[in-house]
């Protein structure tokens, strides 16, 4: 494989949780100004047609991300307006599931128990989601997830906006871009707390630890040609995949694995 595991920040059981969150709020401005939103609508408006229920199952949702406004996008569609979203992570950020609980009725969810990703519980039925959490996987765990998909006979929608097509020697460009991007982009992040501001501007922290697992994340992805490695025996007559590349203001990655009726 080309993709090289190296470690993120964000990874670590001891990094500080509302730095975390200060970062998963930066990639929902980036979800925002790339327009990927609209291109998962897309792809999962696709993966709902296999689905049994309208539903998605976001794994590894963390502090939260794009799925809730994706949900929001999609539910526009008359024919999707009973659709649900439950987020899910293996160490729920408890904070965010109280207010999604709280405020967001009974159509979008977060639930407070540990979900693995390798062995998702069976009564979670819909769309598997993983929004630029795939690349946090070493291989055996990436194969395992999508194997329990397989198994399971549920739909499961990978995106990844960082990209792995540049040779090796280029990955690092991109930590001084990160860095230099996260002053121009924090006036967008909502809520916009004080520990955005200050520890962006005063005290550059934030900005390093996006720089670093933005430029790591590109050399986690998983290139096609990977992608192809992970998926070797796992396609059936009952469980075919597909992968691709969308361009637009940044390159893009998908895999879509759609159960097929027998």
């Amino acid at each position: 494989m080309k993709r090289i595991h190296l470690f993120e920040f964000e990874d670590f059981a001891w990094f500080p949780n509302w730095i975390r969150i200060c970062l998963t709020r930066l990639m929902v401005v980036m979800h925002h100004i790339l327009g990927t939103n609209q291109n998962l609508a897309g792809l999962i408006r696709k993966a709902l047609q296999a689905s049994s229920r309208p539903a998605i199952i976001d794994l590894c949702s963390g502090s939260g991300g794009a799925m809730i406004e994706v949900t929001r996008i999609l539910k526009t569609d008359q024919e999707l307006r009973n659709l649900t979203l439950t987020l899910t992570d293996l160490y729920p950020n408890k904070e965010l599931a109280a207010k999604v609980n709280q405020e967001s009725g009974d159509q979008i969810s977060y639930i407070t128990t540990p979900i693995d990703a390798t062995n998702v519980p069976t009564d979670l039925i819909g769309v598997r989601t993983m929004i630029c959490s795939f690349h946090h996987m070493t291989p055996a765990m990436g194969r395992s997830i999508l194997q329990n998909a397989v198994v399971s006979k549920q739909p499961i929608c990978i995106y990844e906006i960082s990209d792995n097509s540049f040779p090796i020697l280029l990955w690092w460009i991109a930590l001084p871009l990160n860095f230099i991007m996260t002053f121009f982009i924090t006036p967008f992040v909502r809520p916009l707390t004080w520990q955005q501001l200050i520890f962006t501007y005063l005290i550059p922290i934030i900005p390093f630890f996006f720089a670093w697992d933005g430029a790591v994340s590109n050399a986690r992805t998983y290139t096609m040609n990977d992608l192809d490695i992970l998926l070797e025996g796992l396609e059936t007559e009952n469980y075919k995949w597909e992968k691709g590349i969308i361009a637009g203001k940044a390159k893009s990655s998908y895999l879509l694995g759609i159960p097929v009726e027998s």
